[in-house]
């Protein structure tokens, strides 16, 4: 692997602002219960301040479908771009000698997807092999990569980019419910990309594991709701996730030899505080391991697939 950059929008807003507008709007609409439980998530230091595609959090309210999907496809291309090259100009290469494309997103559709976007914008080959994978959620940038490393391995000198990009606020909704209280606390926005090749040079991707719960798809999803996408969690979502990341890094490191005290370096996607808990508690993992995991939630929030990333290049 050649190199990986993250890239967020400008746009930064603190907790204690997203507080301010969030009870401004819809104080009126919410339960005393829901209103004291909105106080005391936006008030929790694992979370400090959030990058949206957005010139103000006003744009959010009564945005109309049209104008949201137009929001994600321009901000998703220019997060995108400007993520491939982040990456690409580190290692001396440019858009030209990208012969392969992979993007991933769960936040918005559109087709052509935003690969075509992406090779328009930076005159890549209109011979690039391009893929776009939607419905994967925070873990999109996993088949992302294994479809990368079998193309980079299909071909002895191609670079391979992989790139995750989130409009969470494009999926903004608001009501009295939880799992939109919590959402509109932890999302943000953001775009990574990852270059792959078969060089010496960067770090080796050694290898990948998947591990897939379709029964538990309701405890974390998005649904459709008056036709706009809205998101869905669990008060169980903790303790499904330490449980399936405990599984998947066993199956990483048992065929190997290896045990989870043995790796010194951890990036974990920051779901959230009480995930980021979760998974400490069933690994066995010492709270320093988490440093890197818990400093990108405070300082970006949930950017969806793209976080995990972020978390890497925080090293």
């Amino acid at each position: 692997m050649g190199s990986v950059a993250v890239t967020t929008p400008p746009y930064r807003v603190s907790q204690a602002h997203a507080e301010e507008f969030l009870v401004r709007a819809y104080a009126d609409k919410l339960s005393k219960k829901n209103l004291a439980i909105l106080r005391k998530i936006f008030a929790h230091p694992s979370v400090v301040h959030r990058h949206l595609a957005l010139d103000d959090l006003k744009g959010l309210i009564h945005e109309h479908p049209d104008n949201r999907i137009a929001r994600f496809t321009r901000w998703a291309v220019d997060l995108s771009s400007q993520a491939i090259l982040k990456a690409l100009t580190p290692v001396g290469l440019t858009p030209d000698d990208v012969s392969g494309l992979v993007v991933n997103t769960c936040t918005g559709y559109i087709c052509p997807g935003i690969s075509t976007y992406l090779i328009e914008k930076l005159r890549m080959s209109d011979k690039t092999r391009a893929h776009d994978l939607v419905g994967s959620g925070c873990g999109g940038g996993i088949p992302n990569l294994q479809i990368c490393e079998d193309m980079a391995k299909s071909s002895d000198n191609g670079v391979i980019v992989g790139v995750s990009v989130e409009i969470c606020s494009a999926t903004y909704q608001m009501a009295d419910d939880l799992s939109l209280i919590i959402s509109n606390a932890l999302f943000a926005d953001g775009a990574s990309a990852s270059v792959l090749w078969r060089r010496s040079e960067g770090l080796e991707l050694i290898a990948s594991a998947s591990y897939y719960k379709p029964e538990s798809r309701d405890d974390i999803r998005y649904i459709y709701k008056n036709g706009q996408l809205r998101n869905q969690l669990s008060v169980s979502l903790p303790e499904l996730a330490g449980k399936a990341v405990t599984r998947v890094i066993t199956d990483l490191l048992k065929p190997r030899g290896l045990a989870p005290k043995d790796i010194q370096h951890w990036a974990f996607h920051p779901g959230g505080e009480r995930v980021i808990n979760a998974i400490r508690d069933e690994i066995g993992l010492p709270e320093g391991q988490l440093q890197a995991t818990r400093s990108v939630l405070a300082k970006f929030g949930n950017m969806s697939s793209p976080t995990v990333f972020l978390c890497c290049v925080r090293f």
